[in-house]
């Protein structure tokens, strides 16, 4: 700032000497110079006239000039401010710029300083964690070491619980199949009985049945001969009817088989014309006689 103070009042010292140089002085001389002497009139007149164009030329010649100089002196001037002004301009950027430039100096160094440090807590962070990981490596080795050796316990701790279970559920088994074996023979000798007591029964039973159906078998063949209307020709002569009875003794069909065929059709219209016929109320024995077989010999 103030190198640019003194430039501008040398400027204006430089412009105040030029303006000093440039006016005119010959006002003083002309004022002190003796006065010519007169001539004649004419020669008077004719002077003054000759004078004064020459002095208004030589006015206007110098206000000519001086207006020259000052235009000069004004441009000069204004040059010399522009310059002044250029070179203020300049030297103010100059000066922005070396601040900028010490500003991103700065800003640039403390970047540096800032990614150095950075780099150096990272590294040191970096150091840490390999040292945490190493540790936690080594932590985690002994822990998959000691679970290794535990893990080996607990299988032979389960492979000899295995193995007594096992050897429990052997011994269990063949008490089972020993208990099995003893409930299937006497399972069996029970069926046995069972089987030989059901055999007997149902010997029985057949018996009883067979018994019973003979006798029935003989009541309905009796029926059948009361109803049945015979002649000379069918003596000798038979026919096989199957009859279907229900479960009252009611004829319900009477099928002919092989025989006399006078006999059959006798036997059909006798056993139909008893309606009824003699039936037991024992289940077994009707299941035996719901459908009969009769051989029919007509007695002449």
């Amino acid at each position: 700032m103030k190198a640019a103070l003194v430039k501008a009042v040398l400027v204006h010292l430089g412009l105040v000497v030029i303006f000093l140089v440039g006016m005119d002085f010959d006002w003083l001389t002309r004022e002190r110079s003796p006065q010519p002497m007169l001539q004649p009139d004419v020669e008077i007149v004719q002077a003054t006239a000759v004078d004064q164009a020459q002095v208004e030329q030589a006015a206007q010649r110098i206000r000519d000039q001086r207006e020259a100089e000052q235009r000069a002196e004004e441009q000069r001037v204004a040059e010399l401010e522009r310059r002044a002004r250029e070179a203020e301009q300049r030297r103010q950027r100059e000066e922005q710029q070396q601040r900028e430039a010490a500003q991103r100096a700065q800003r640039e160094r403390e970047q540096a300083e800032a990614e150095a440090r950075r780099i150096r807590e990272e590294a040191a962070a970096e150091e840490r964690r390999a040292q945490e990981a190493a540790e936690r490596r080594q932590r985690e080795e002994a822990a998959a070491e000691q679970r290794r050796q535990e893990e080996a316990e607990r299988q032979r701790q389960e492979a000899e619980r295995r193995r007594q279970e096992e050897e429990r559920q052997r011994q269990e088994e063949a008490e089972r199949q020993r208990q099995a074996a003893e409930r299937a023979e006497r399972e069996r000798q029970i069926q046995e009985e069972l089987a030989a007591e059901r055999q007997r029964r149902e010997q029985a039973r057949q018996q009883r049945v067979l018994t019973e159906v003979e006798r029935y078998q003989a009541l309905i063949r009796q029926a059948i001969q009361r109803n049945l209307r015979t002649d000379a020709s069918m003596r000798g002569r038979s026919c096989v009817l199957t009859i279907s009875l229900a479960r009252n003794g009611f004829v319900t069909n009477v099928e002919v088989g092989e025989g006399d065929r006078a006999v059959c059709e006798a036997g059909r219209a006798a056993a139909l014309r008893a309606g009824t016929l003699p039936v037991s109320e024992d289940p077994d024995v009707y299941e035996e006689m719901r459908q009969i077989r009769l051989r029919i010999e007509p007695e002449v």
